[in-house]
């Protein structure tokens, strides 16, 4: 099989993407997609997409993660395929699609893309840190020197758990210090740290405003890959009018010929 793809990154979180309008990419397979985010007998990525087509939408976006499973939704993913389509001419500078935790806005301006979260109506605790959904689950714990961690082994004593084992969850470390905001994250499907996360990023903006009881604005947040910012507005206890934005970059297009 041969497929035409583009490589695309933001903020370091990187995917393939393929326009599958026509329907020739093989969905159920799970091996194909992992072989094709290989980084040493692939493209390599954290991620796959398709874009689609879908009445009533600008397109459908469909997102895997690198072990070849479909997942919940993807932010910097959704960021990029926003580009990838304007690339493909099927929208100019705005448009509206459909992923698989609902619709999604974005606009374009150059490499910014502003992309529309769902809303979060319930942010639970647990000692000082966070659990949410933000279009996938998220868990949030506030610590020092998060350079300093042992990433993998920290986050899967958590990832593994008794409570997360069996669906998994995105862990992020945050550090407040000297009035910005760090953050790490480890991925399940990736299943390893990768340099930002789009819906983790959300996830540690919405954290920080429940915790410092902010109620509107706009937080900026530095990820291994680079800065995004998160606007939202907090109305009783519900988060809404949220977006996520950031950079989104076309890195290289090819084919590729897989068994």
């Amino acid at each position: 099989m041969q497929f035409h793809f583009y490589k695309y990154q933001g903020t370091g979180n990187d995917f393939v993407l393929i326009d599958n309008r026509n329907y020739i990419f093989p969905k159920e397979n799970v091996a194909l997609v992992k072989q094709i985010c290989d980084r040493r007998f692939g493209v390599g990525a954290d991620g796959l997409m398709l874009l689609e087509s879908i009445d009533g939408y600008d397109f459908k976006m469909v997102y895997y993660n690198a072990d070849g499973n479909e997942s919940t939704m993807c932010g910097n993913g959704g960021r990029c395929i926003s580009a990838f389509a304007k690339q493909l001419n099927i929208v100019d500078d705005k448009g509206y699609f459909l992923a698989i935790d609902g619709p999604h806005e974005f606009m374009i301006e150059g490499e910014q893309v502003q992309l529309k979260m769902i809303d979060v109506t319930a942010i639970s605790n647990e000692r000082n840190d966070y659990i949410l959904f933000t279009g996938s689950p998220h868990y949030v714990s506030f610590r020092n020197n998060i350079s300093n961690i042992e990433i993998l082994a920290e986050a899967r004593k958590i990832r593994y758990n008794e409570t997360y084992q069996e669906n998994g969850i995105n862990v992020n470390f945050v550090e407040e210090a000297n009035g910005k905001i760090a953050m790490r994250t480890y991925e399940r499907g990736v299943e390893d740290e990768t340099l930002s996360c789009g819906t983790g990023t959300v996830a540690v903006a919405l954290s920080i405003a429940t915790k410092n009881h902010i109620d509107k604005g706009k937080i900026e947040i530095l990820t291994p890959g680079g800065n995004l910012q998160v606007a939202f507005i907090k109305e009783e206890a519900t988060f809404t009018d949220i977006w996520l934005i950031g950079a989104a970059k076309l890195v290289f297009e090819g084919t590729i010929n897989v068994d």
